[in-house]
């Protein structure tokens, strides 16, 4: 007998005319959105400027989504290319289907590069996303309730999700919702680093760091739970190998990166010419002779520009009368 359940919406999108609005698509916006709303806070907490996140992400998220859809289609390239199937597919990223691993390490190298233009650390600046990523995540997960897609086994738990789709070899019935599952281990796992770098000062990557090696302890435990086609290795999933090389590396910057560059940037973001708190003099940037000489001087530089202008006049009147005085003492 059911008792409870989470449904499934009927479908995951809605047709304002001809304008569709999925509910995948929704998911991944408020997600970038919130990603970048928090890591702007957290980079003017430490210094930076505001809006040099916003600049950043617009060279990072589609890189990310460029990283993630790749590493998807390549890991499960059989759901575009083999036969019965359409390649075409592989571009339809409104359908599902993104490969967290490639969307970090692709969405990292359009963050260098947005770093780079900016002249600031790549490291630094992933310390202040890394809360807000790893939150985007877990909203960026609901968009796969609204696909039914990559659930787990069956269960007869209060919380199962109930499939309703028969769609792409799907069978109707009430599974896990590892949807929900990583959701909530990423909520939990942003807070873990929001309170580890209050804690302890994180900086240099450490708390990015962090986030990484926590996020796979809990996505290598809900990769078991999962009963979508994937590919395995020694017998495991290919995302809990995955899923172990990423912690281990992740768990060995955090303790060379300690030990070779203790404590936090003090610097995250270098000051552009004339933004300083002097009158730019001392970071080289243009002088305003206004602030820093001020209106009275500039007024009274007026005034004496005016009274040298005049003086030759007035030299010149003096020279006349002297030499009348010269003629009149002559005739005399």
């Amino acid at each position: 007998m059911e008792i409870a359940y989470i449904p499934s919406p009927s479908q995951g999108v809605l047709h304002l005319g001809p304008i569709p609005l999925r509910g995948y698509a929704f998911c991944i916006i408020i997600g970038v959105f919130v990603a970048v709303w928090l890591g702007n806070k957290r980079w003017i907490a430490r210094g930076g400027r505001p809006g040099t996140v916003a600049d950043i992400a617009v060279w990072a998220v589609p890189f990310g989504l460029v990283g993630g859809r790749l590493y998807h289609v390549i890991t499960d390239y059989e759901l575009y290319f083999s036969e019965g199937r359409d390649w075409v597919d592989a571009f339809k990223i409104w359908e599902g289907g993104l490969g967290i691993w490639g969307a970090i390490a692709l969405g990292a190298v359009g963050a260098w590069i947005g770093c780079r233009r900016r002249g600031i650390p790549l490291p630094a600046w992933a310390d202040a996303l890394a809360p807000g990523v790893v939150f985007a995540q877990a909203i960026g997960r609901w968009g796969n309730w609204f696909n039914q897609e990559l659930y787990g086994k069956e269960t007869d738990l209060p919380w199962a999700l109930k499939i309703t789709s028969s769609t792409d070899g799907r069978v109707p019935g009430l599974y896990h919702p590892t949807f929900l599952y990583e959701s909530l281990w990423c909520v939990g796992v942003g807070f873990l680093v929001i309170w580890a770098d209050r804690r302890f000062k994180l900086g240099h990557g450490r708390a990015f760091a962090l986030y990484v090696a926590a996020y796979c302890v809990g996505r290598f435990w809900i990769e078991y739970l999962r009963v979508d086609e994937a590919h395995h290795i020694l017998g495991m999933r290919l995302n809990n190998w995955t899923a172990i090389v990423v912690f281990i590396l992740a768990v060995v910057y955090l303790v060379l990166s300690a030990r070779m560059r203790p404590g936090r940037e003090e610097v995250v973001e270098p000051l552009a010419p004339g933004e300083g708190d002097g009158d730019g003099a001392a970071d080289g940037g243009p002088v305003d002779l206004e602030k820093a000489d001020g209106p009275e001087s500039v007024d009274g530089d007026a005034e004496s520009a005016d009274a040298e202008a005049a003086a030759p006049d007035d030299s010149a009147e003096s020279d006349e009368a002297t030499a009348d005085e010269a003629e009149s003492a002559k005739k005399s």
